[in-house]
């Protein structure tokens, strides 16, 4: 109080001319002091201001996309969803739509818009809040790019600069493009091309108006316009975009009416459908490591694969349809079961019911190794584990083929004869022996009762599915109905480490236990080895590795990689065309007899595991070789104790291959020079006479035909 009292005693000494003095000169220090404080508030704002000469080197997040064998859009790799297009190939349309409703003075003002802004500003005083920013196409623009999201009046002004200085550097053309593969378009989408290719499916030049005016209602709002959560709140903005165009003499009344009548696009197009979903997750674990995530994710690359999407989508339909009809019959066996035992014998039983039967299917091109088609499960979002490549199963008697090619290595012909008799195997701490001469049920029990209860003594005792016993049968006939003795058989007399070295050739890269239930399927596989092992047969004995990726490129169209087929010679062609004669008729007349409804030569091998655990068929043409697997991701046995693959496998993939041969020529397998026919009787595999009521036209490998006639009447 002294101190202000002091100073009103000094004011009232002074005389008038000396107040207006002081006044002057305290308002002079103020005045400099706040130009001061402003210049230095300037000078920091402007020095963080990114220089707008980067904006020709400008590269952005892009997009990369995965297409078909077609160039058909399969999936996208991106972080934004983005593409870049120069303005030619942008529509007409879509240009004037933003200009109408984002900056209709755009090519006349110099970057910013005076009027707008302090209109936007008034708006911001009423509305207590920054609700509206004025801000010009090209002050949106170099928000977007240089410039944090977030809303002050700092940020407003470094946008104003920056705009300025983009215009002054930059054609308002130039500015225009950069402005349209920029903006956000909402679900992660950024540019028109890739927004186009979201909404509708299609490229940014197919637009039509009333799309190119979908698109531009988006801007403001992407999240709270968007056709997918708000239709008619899309609808709504659609209307007001054509009629500013309408307003502003781009389009005419009977244009905008046309364009209003257009359907709203009520779901993601098929590119965001997500088909293929296990195979581009193939294609990414082998891209990425490989490029790295920035250039996978973020450079805009262009993947092409093999991939065939008119092959794809059937196979997902089919197979699914099918399983969930297996899903239910499955369940309603189970329950019946439960229903037949006590309450607490039940209750497992209902904890299985709810498990979900899965399924893997795989085409791949028989002579190149190309994957076609890929199903690594029924529904990828639940679980992305690949049934098709990462599940390792147990083959079953999809596994036969290798031990009938080691017999074919070892002299043996389609119309030898193999023993599908009663047979039993002990072990003698070192290896599994035969038990010679127990050949029926009671020499076997006689066998082995001395050894009963003992621990150190292992015995197994093989059967076929039907407990039954052909007695002596061909070689051919053993493979068609697939029998699991004569399967043993082969492998005692040739060996189980030649099988696993014959299957290692096909195709097959794991480890195989060289015993001799390696001839009933108890190996883990996978289905794109069977699959590939098969085709290896089916192509002459030459083994074409599966590969899924043709070639990939830069955003610049720059070749990164190009894919070479990778060949071996793994069997003789003579001795495979062989084989694969002989496995036609598992489907003419053996287990595989469903498939022969699509009335073309075709080959292949069903398979059923132990204890009814994996259901298999591979099936081969000249030109396609298709594998099918269904079980339970946990190892639980199939309920139903008359399925089979034959019985449920080879249905679906009959379905599936009905669709996808439907356009490809029928052709047979190519016969090698080496390879004669000769009709022989079925049942003995002698050399047929008129007189013999069964006989087939056999194949043989020049000098291995039989050269006795057969010297019974069937």
């Amino acid at each position: 109080m002294g101190l202000l009292k002091k100073f009103l005693d000094y004011l009232d000494g002074l005389s008038a001319r000396e107040l207006v003095l002081k006044a002057v000169y305290l308002i002079a220090i103020f005045s400099a002091a706040g130009i001061l404080t402003a210049a230095l508030l300037m000078r920091k704002i402007l020095t963080d201001i990114p220089s707008v000469d980067k904006l020709d080197e400008y590269t952005p997040s892009l997009t990369t996309y995965v297409y078909d064998i077609n160039n058909q859009v399969i999936a996208e790799f991106s972080v934004e969803k983005r593409a870049m297009l120069p303005l030619s190939k942008i529509p007409v349309d879509m240009q004037n739509a933003v200009i109408a409703m984002e900056d209709r003075n755009f090519f006349r003002h110099w970057g910013i818009s005076p009027r707008g802004i302090i209109r936007a500003q008034l708006r911001n005083i009423v509305a207590h809040r920054r609700a509206a920013g004025g801000s010009t196409i090209t002050q949106q623009l170099s928000r977007g790019i240089f410039l944090k999201p977030e809303k002050s009046y700092v940020r407003k002004i470094k946008e104003i600069v920056l705009a300025l200085q983009i215009e002054r550097n930059f054609s308002k053309p130039e500015i225009l493009a950069l402005y349209l593969n920029q903006i956000f378009f909402g679900h992660g989408v950024y540019g028109v091309q890739s927004a186009s290719k979201f909404y509708f499916g299609k490229d940014v030049p197919e637009m039509t108006l009333g799309e190119c005016a979908l698109l531009t209602g988006l801007i403001p709002s992407p999240g709270n316009y968007s056709p997918f959560i708000n239709p008619e709140t899309a609808r709504l903005r659609r209307h007001l975009v054509l009629q500013r165009m309408l307003a502003e003499r781009y389009i005419t009344a009977e244009e905008a009416a046309a364009a209003e009548a257009e359907p709203i696009p009520a779901e993601k197009s098929a590119v965001a459908a997500g088909h293929g979903a296990y195979f581009v997750e193939y294609v990414r674990q082998q891209l990425e490591p490989k490029y790295g995530f920035n250039q996978l994710w973020k450079g805009g690359m262009k993947i092409y694969t093999t991939l065939d999407l008119a092959m794809q989508i059937p196979a997902e339909e089919i197979m699914e349809k099918n399983l969930a009809k297996y899903d239910q019959d499955a369940w309603k066996n189970l329950a019946a079961a439960e229903a037949n035992k006590e309450k607490e014998e039940g209750v497992d039983e209902v904890s299985k019911a709810s498990a979900t039967l899965q399924g893997a299917f795989l085409i791949l091109d028989t002579r190149t190794g190309q994957i076609k088609a890929m199903i690594g499960g029924r529904n990828y979002r639940e679980s992305k584990f690949n049934r098709a490549t990462q599940s390792a199963r147990q083959a079953g008697s999809t596994f036969k083929p290798f031990v009938w090619m080691a017999a074919l290595m070892n002299g043996y012909t389609p119309a030898s004869p193999v023993e599908d008799m009663p047979m039993a195997y002990y072990y003698d701490g070192k290896d599994w022996r035969l038990l010679e001469g127990a050949t029926d049920q009671y020499s076997i029990d006689q066998a082995i009762l001395p050894f009963v209860g003992n621990k150190d003594f292992k015995i197994w005792v093989p059967n076929n599915f039907d407990g039954k016993f052909q007695g002596r049968i061909t070689l051919r006939r053993g493979l068609e109905l697939s029998r699991n003795l004569a399967s043993i058989y082969l492998v005692t007399h040739v060996g189980p480490t030649l099988v696993a070295d014959v299957a290692h050739r096909a195709g097959i890269k794991r480890n195989l236990e060289a015993v001799p239930s390696i001839g009933l399927g108890t190996s883990l596989v996978s289905t794109i080895e069977l699959a590939s092992s098969f085709s290896t047969f089916a192509n002459g004995g030459i083994h074409a590795a599966p590969f899924g990726v043709l070639k990939v490129t830069d955003a610049g169209g720059r070749v990164l990689e190009e894919a070479v087929p990778e060949e071996t010679e793994a069997f003789s062609p003579q001795l495979s065309y062989v084989l694969v004669n002989m496995m036609k008729g598992v489907v003419q007349r053996g287990t595989g007899s469903y498939a022969s409804r699509l009335k073309r030569p075709m080959a292949g091998k069903t398979g059923t595991s132990q204890d009814s655990k994996d259901m298999w068929f591979v099936g081969m043409t000249p030109d396609l070789t298709a594998a099918a697997w269904m079980g339970y991701d946990d190892f639980m046995s199939l309920p139903m104790k008359d399925w089979t693959g034959g019985g449920t496998v080879v249905p679906w993939w009959t379905e599936i291959m009905e669709t996808v041969l439907k356009e490809q020529p029928v052709r047979d397998f190519p016969v090698p020079e080496g390879v004669v026919f000769v009709t022989v009787d079925q049942e003995t595999g002698k050399l047929a006479l008129p007189t013999c009521k069964k006989k087939i036209l056999e194949a043989f490998v020049k000098g291995t035909e039989p050269k006795e006639f057969c010297d019974a009447v069937h």
